[in-house]
């Protein structure tokens, strides 16, 4: 889709990701599960085989600098404004990762600067910078 859009769409598409991405509300990464726990005492019901555990308790899990981190969440507000803010990092993610898709394809489709073009061909890239200047 990207690729048969020419240069001037691709500009104004790249707009219009910027402007949806200043929209994106609070955000945050991780995922939201609900799991079912066991409390280990021995005479307690979710000890019995069969019996699904005590529950549901809803977690927000993610990774930060190379561990898991997990935060227990309440259901109702708290629960609800953890669900919008993980959406709008989802949202946030496909934005970037377009207006990426989009950049690149404004960078291959732009022509080469008259500049750029008569610098000295194919050997000008190679001394330059090389002296350490």
């Amino acid at each position: 889709m990207i690729r048969s859009m020419d240069l001037a769409e691709l500009e104004r598409r790249r707009d219009r990701l910027r402007e949806e991405l200043a929209l994106v509300d609070d955000f945050r990464p991780g995922s939201l599960s609900a799991v079912m726990r066991r409390c280990g005492k021995l005479n307690c019901a979710c000890a019995s085989p069969g019996h699904p555990g005590h529950g549901p308790q809803h977690v927000l899990t993610r990774k930060l600098a190379g561990k898991t981190v997990t935060v227990h969440l309440r259901p109702g507000p708290e629960l609800e404004k953890a669900r919008v803010q993980v959406g709008n990092y989802k949202r946030f993610r496909q934005l970037v990762d377009e207006l990426v898709q989009v950049n690149e394809s404004i960078c291959a489709a732009r022509a080469l600067s008259p500049l750029a073009e008569g610098a000295g061909g194919e050997h000008a890239g190679a001394s330059a910078g090389s002296d350490g200047q």
